[in-house]
């Protein structure tokens, strides 16, 4: 079992994280699940929005809107003339709407980065997943892969999105992490596959693999029967991640409370919800009650 405590190493100040995606009336998904978990963390975010829905597409009908680039790009000019991006220590993305808005945040994060070079941009490539397929526009792939992922410091696929990225079927963990090495030549330092279930792993597990330049870790935790599972868990786990990365913690040790607090979170869910019970459960944003050690792999 893993022994390390939850609380975060101390600090003179913490930098204001920029969040960048979906937002909806109902239900926690995108900036309506991340934000919450990093202000639980004690971080001031920054959140811009990608689009406005009623709920996520999980629950199929929806209404809102898709938000254009020019209207990112405006909300982001107005918290530079405000001061506010020079305080920006790390930028989340997650799902885009279209190509257009991926553009913006990348010049966002390249104006962040001329004034503060350790900023560090967690992209979290939302594309689809097992089971659904490919639920968003037709040119947000080729984004991501050819442009997004190269600018990014972190990234977060599930094993879905990652064989998309790399066009590599995965047939163990031993292949996950050297096509994720082979991906980090390419521009990210770290690479987080979540939701790995590789033959070699047990049928009643699921695995969280690691990549940096240090080595690899993979966490495994029980599946829980949950039919639907609830939307947002990817939301969630990059926001957290990124919260106890930014705090100071080395990558195992994130990965260990990041998977943690979501396994926690998905054990409280009601049978038949959509949703993850972020707010009644928050408690396990901060100390999850579970705890799964990190295995050095490579």
């Amino acid at each position: 079992m893993n022994t390390v405590a939850p609380s975060a190493p101390a600090q003179a100040s913490r930098p204001v994280i920029l969040s960048i995606q979906s937002h909806v009336a109902w239900g926690y998904v995108g900036n309506s699940a991340a934000v919450f978990a990093l202000q639980r963390l004690g971080f001031d975010v920054l959140q811009v929005h990608t689009v406005l829905f009623s709920n996520h597409t999980g629950y199929g009908q929806f209404r809102g809107q898709i938000l254009s680039a020019e209207h990112i790009r405006d909300i982001l000019a107005g918290l530079r003339e405000r001061g506010a991006l020079q305080k920006v220590g790390a930028v989340l993305s997650g799902y885009l709407g279209n190509a257009d808005t991926g553009a913006a945040i990348l010049d966002a994060v390249n104006d962040i980065r001329q004034a503060n070079p350790q900023l560090r941009y967690l992209c979290d490539p939302v594309m689809g997943d097992v089971g659904r397929g490919l639920f968003v526009n037709p040119a947000i792939p080729d984004f991501l892969r050819d442009q997004a992922i190269p600018f990014a410091n972190i990234i977060t696929p599930n094993q879905f999105e990652f064989e998309l990225l790399s066009g590599t079927k995965l047939a163990s963990t031993e292949e996950a992490v050297a096509v994720a090495r082979q991906m980090r030549g390419r521009g990210p330092d770290t690479i987080v596959i979540t939701s790995l279930a590789t033959p070699d792993i047990a049928a009643d597990q699921l695995g969280t693999l690691a990549v940096n330049g240090q080595g690899a870790w993979l966490v495994t935790t029980p599946r829980i029967d949950l039919h639907p599972l609830p939307n947002g868990m990817g939301d969630v786990f990059a926001a957290t991640l990124l919260g106890r990365l930014v705090d100071g913690r080395a990558l195992p040790q994130a990965l260990e409370l990041a998977t943690a607090t979501l396994y926690s979170l998905v054990q409280g869910t009601q049978a038949g919800s959509r949703d993850l019970p972020l707010v009644a459960a928050q408690a396990q944003l901060i100390e999850p009650a579970a705890r799964f050690a990190a295995r050095q792999v490579a």
